[in-house]
C-alpha cells in the first residue's frame, strides 16, 4: 500500500463535471467556509462517518457492533466516534454512511479504471472535486501523473485558494479547470467564506502559464453575490487578466442540506435565495457586454 489520500466519494457515470461520462473524485479537505456549502463533510480532512435519522430505524445494530459505545442517534456522543465504519458495514437501511475515506491512491486507480469503455466512447475522463482537491498537493499530483500516463482527460473543480507552484504539475496535466471566484469584495468574501479573496484573484492570474482551458464559475447566490455590480466587476477582472477564460453562472440549490442532518450541524440561511431564470439570463448578459464567452456545464 503507498500513498493515501481523504476521499469523500468517487463518482462513475457523472455528466456535469466535463465532457462526455466521467468519473469524479470528491477530494476531502475544503480551506473555505461557504455558508451555503453542499459538501459540509469536505471540510474534514480525516475520516467522517455520517447518521440519517430519516433512514434510521432503530434497531440498534450499529450499537451493537460500536467499539465506542455510541447509542444510535450518534450526533449526540459524536466526539467518541473514531470512524471506523463498523456501524456503517451493519446498518440496515444505509442510515450510517462513510462520508470521508481514507484511500489508497492506487486503490483509486483501480476503480477509475474500471470505467476506461465509458471514457473511450463518450470522449470524457475524470473530473477531480471536493471539497478541494488541491488541499491533498501530493495525493493529487500522484493521481495525476499516473492517470496522464493511462491516457485518461482530466478536469479539475476548484475553489482557487490553493499555493500555485505546489499544484502548478496537476494543473498542467489538465483538459479543463474550473475555478470559483465567489465575490469580487474582499470584506464580503471573507464574511461569507472565511478566507480572503486575493489568493484566488492571483491564481486566476497565473492560469495564463497553464495550457488547459479554463472556466471562471460564480455559484450565484441571492443575498450574496448576485447583483449586476459584483458579476460586471468579475468579468471584467476575468476578461483583463485571463482573457482566455469562460464564465459560468451556476445557481444556488439546497440540494446538500441534508448532508448537514447526517453530520448533526443546523444549516441556518435560510436568506439564500435561487436568483430566477429572468435574472440569470440579465447577469449573462452583463458578462458578455463585458468580452466573456459563456459556458454551460450544468
Amino acid at each position: 500500500m503507498g500513498l493515501k489520500g481523504y476521499i469523500m466519494q468517487l463518482q462513475p457515470f457523472s455528466v456535469n463535471d466535463g465532457d462526455g461520462i466521467r468519473t469524479t473524485i470528491f477530494m476531502a479537505g475544503c480551506p473555505l467556509r461557504c455558508k451555503w456549502c453542499s459538501n459540509p463533510e469536505g471540510f474534514a480532512k480525516n475520516p467522517l462517518v455520517g447518521w440519517y435519522q430519516r433512514k434510521c430505524i432503530g434497531c440498534g445494530a450499529c450499537t451493537e457492533a460500536c467499539p465506542q459505545g455510541i447509542g444510535i442517534n450518534m450526533n449526540l456522543e459524536r466526539e467518541k466516534c473514531i470512524a471506523c465504519g463498523k456501524c456503517v458495514d451493519v446498518c440496515p437501511k444505509k442510515a450510517r454512511t462513510r462520508m470521508v475515506s481514507l484511500m489508497d491512491a492506487d486503490d483509486v486507480l483501480k476503480q477509475i479504471h474500471k470505467h476506461s469503455i465509458f471514457y473511450q466512447f463518450s470522449k470524457g475522463g475524470i473530473s477531480f472535486s471536493g471539497g478541494e482537491c488541491t488541499s491533498q498537493p501530493a495525493f493529487l499530483d500522484y493521481l495525476t501523473e499516473q492517470i496522464y500516463d493511462m491516457g485518461y482527460s482530466m478536469d479539475m473543480e476548484t475553489c482557487g485558494h490553493f499555493e500555485f507552484e505546489k499544484v502548478r504539475k496537476a494543473l498542467a496535466r489538465m483538459d479543463l479547470i474550473f475555478m470559483d471566484l465567489k465575490h469580487m469584495d474582499d470584506e464580503k468574501h471573507r464574511f461569507f467564506t472565511g478566507v480572503s479573496n486575493k489568493q484566488t484573484l492571483q491564481n486566476i492570474k497565473h492560469l495564463n502559464e497553464i495550457p488547459a482551458d479554463v472556466v471562471i464559475r460564480i455559484p450565484t447566490i441571492g443575498g450574496v453575490n448576485s447583483d449586476e455590480e459584483n458579476i460586471r466587476s468579475s468579468a471584467a477582472y476575468v476578461h483583463a487578466n485571463l482573457p482566455k477564460a469562460k464564465m459560468e453562472l451556476l445557481p444556488y440549490h439546497k440540494f446538500g442540506t441534508i448532508k448537514y442532518e447526517a453530520l448533526g450541524i443546523p444549516y441556518e440561511h435560510d436568506e439564500f435565495y435561487r436568483p430566477s431564470k429572468e435574472e440569470i439570463a440579465q447577469l449573462k448578459e452583463i458578462i458578455q457586454s463585458e468580452g466573456v464567452e459563456i459556458a454551460d456545464f450544468t
